[in-house]
């Protein structure tokens, strides 16, 4: 059984709007009430100030909320791979009734609705997610795929997705969302929570190329047990403006955390990423690499939070971020952070963005590479320090394939603007 797909969607947001998605999903009375509150508190929470720290390089004055209804029918997420030795991989409503206790106790502990107007917004309209439960000391041998659709312009979708890998457990997760361009604003409000429990072992990718005039307000945060370990990767290719929170909970001595990101825009794209690495534990490490190209008009926005609590000695955190820029115009800020209060630990953080060098085009077109392919060597070897982490060829393989679309786009302008 799936998420179900309806016909007709509520006019707006409004407190019938989330009545009828409990109703219509057969929610039990808790779920309904959690709904609710939710509500409630989206409809007491202003907008983020936009003289916040977060929030001052990106600007959402034009976002419109009172013209956006929830998507409620289309393309509900699929869920491809295999799901056995008691591993449950369901859509989010069949979830809350095959598996209530654990959506009770989960479901929005790590992401709360009362953090942010946004967060309390996806709480209450949640109608798609996926929920993945893999038992103690069960390897999923192979990648579990998840995909999510967006297809009516002027909608809200609010994609979830929820992971809890037990005890000594493997298994990796690769979500993809994607739309075709929209003819006006769209919304997307979406979250990942990622338990990761003592010893276990979590791969979790998120794959974004939403279409034009979508804006996208996401977090991905994950819980991470004694030894535990989180292999992160988000990519970002599309959508109007994409902001994004990625954080990793270092709870567990031993516990470990890669978060890699690519990112690539064009046309007047926005992107902004706000990372943390929370060591909360002693003997942590977490490992950070976010690499991005921008051009046309597009911007980038990095910024990275190492934080290591009291008593969390003998951590390594590892923080970079590097940008390009293809053209003028185009615009990266980078904002490397560290917050440390203990006193025997190892921690770096930099970061670093550059120019495509014509002076390294020229050396490789006189040695008969067209502009396209010197463009697309730097840019290649730009982006390999991620793609060479990702154990996942056909993966990668894809990724390359759209950065070269991009570079495509980009050589093409370059060439009509010197006709």
């Amino acid at each position: 059984m799936t998420d179900r797909a309806l016909t007709r969607a509520p006019v707006g947001l409004s407190r019938e709007a989330v009545e009828g998605i409990s109703e219509r999903l057969n929610e039990p009375a808790w779920m309904r009430e959690r709904r609710l509150e939710a509500w409630s508190l989206y409809e007491a929470m202003p907008l983020p100030d936009s003289k916040a720290e977060a929030w001052r390089r990106t600007d959402i004055s034009g976002l419109k909320l009172d013209d956006i209804a929830p998507q409620l029918n289309g393309h509900a997420p699929s869920r491809e791979g295999k799901a056995s030795d008691g591993v449950l991989f369901m859509g989010l409503a069949e979830a809350v009734r095959e598996a209530p206790d654990l959506i009770r106790e989960h479901l929005h502990s790590l992401v709360r609705p009362d953090e942010l107007k946004f967060r309390a917004l996806a709480a209450a309209f949640r109608f798609h997610g996926t929920f993945l439960y893999v038992p103690p000391r069960v390897e999923v041998a192979v990648p579990l795929f998840g995909a999510t659709r967006l297809d009516q312009a002027g909608t809200g979708l609010f994609p979830h997705t929820l992971v809890i890998a037990d005890e000594g457990s493997k298994v990796t997760l690769i979500d993809r969302f994607a739309s075709a361009a929209m003819e006006r604003q769209t919304l997307v409000s979406g979250a990942a929570e990622i338990f990761v429990r003592d010893g276990a072992q979590v791969r979790y990718v998120a794959v974004q190329e939403w279409g034009s005039n979508v804006w996208d307000f996401g977090v991905v945060r994950a819980h991470l047990g004694r030894d535990a370990n989180l292999a992160s990767l988000i990519v970002a290719f599309g959508g109007s403006l994409t902001k994004t929170d990625i954080e990793s909970q270092l709870a567990g001595p031993g516990a470990s955390s890669e978060m890699l990101g690519l990112y690539f825009g064009e046309g007047t794209q926005h992107f902004d990423f706000h990372t943390l690495q929370e060591h909360l534990a002693p003997h942590t490490m977490s490992d950070l690499l976010y690499k991005g190209a921008v051009k046309d008009r597009a911007r980038s926005v990095f910024s990275g939070l190492i934080r290591v609590h009291p008593g969390a000695q003998k951590t390594n955190a590892f923080q970079v971020n590097r940008n390009l820029i293809l053209n003028a115009g185009a615009k990266s800020d980078s904002i490397p952070n560290l917050e440390i209060m203990a006193n025997d630990l190892r921690c770096t953080h930099g970061s670093a963005t550059g120019r495509l060098n014509e002076e390294h085009l020229f050396y490789l077109m006189s040695r008969g590479l067209t502009r396209r392919q010197a463009t697309q060597m730097v840019v290649d070897g730009f982006f390999a320090e991620v793609l060479d982490r990702v154990p996942l060829p056909d993966l990668a393989e894809q990724m390359q394939q759209e950065i070269a679309r991009k570079i495509a786009e980009h050589d093409g302008a370059a060439a009509g603007s010197q006709a």
